[in-house]
């Protein structure tokens, strides 16, 4: 789309209520996610995509490079309205991911989406990546990670690969596991219903 058709319906917008911008988890094809994020980032509308380092070769030398950790997935923060239109007119192939129980794209909470920016958007490379079952995170203490790294990200804490970690999701589509975090910098959340 455009930037003159955006400004368009920005002006069309002004007069009603505004939009508020939601978080939506997208998915593209054939990894071409850095290509969707760097279209949205022209066109100044924020993105997230997992990314992790692995090591590589160039022209014969070992390099470590920064490569999207869950391919073909991207979240965008945008006004529905603007999201349907971008949607509607880009070529890059990108589709919403559904919510099976009300046939309606995925919408991220603010609040999730910063706990998992906090925990992703460190590159860590002692994350583990989950691809939750349902209801996998139903079970341990909802945990608020007080310093380090992490400090604000909250949770559920887990163990995986033997250790004691923060589980961070977002809404059934992925979820990422915190490197082993020490009881003393971990405070309980009261249970949620």
């Amino acid at each position: 789309m455009e930037q003159p058709i955006i400004n368009k319906i920005l002006q069309e917008n002004a007069t009603q209520v505004p939009e508020e911008k939601v978080w939506y988890a997208i998915r593209v094809t054939f990894n071409r996610e850095l290509k969707v994020k760097e279209d949205l980032d022209l066109r100044g509308i924020e993105s997230f995509i997992p990314m992790k380092y692995v090591m590589g070769t160039r022209r014969g030398r070992r390099v470590k490079k920064l490569v999207p950790t869950i391919h073909n997935l991207i979240f965008f923060r945008i006004e529905p309205s603007l999201m349907r239109e971008y949607k509607a007119t880009t070529k890059l192939p990108i589709r919403y991911i559904m919510n099976p129980a009300t046939k309606k794209p995925v919408v991220v909470p603010d609040k999730e989406m910063q706990n998992f920016i906090a925990v992703a958007g460190t590159y860590d490379e002692q994350l583990v990546y989950i691809t939750p079952k349902p209801g996998q995170f139903t079970r341990g203490d909802r945990v608020r990670i007080l310093g380090g790294p992490f400090e604000g990200a909250e949770g559920i804490l887990k163990r995986v690969k033997g250790d004691s970690r923060v589980v961070v999701s977002v809404q059934g589509l992925v979820a990422v596991a915190t490197t082993s975090i020490h009881p003393s910098l971990l405070e309980k959340l009261p249970k949620t219903k």
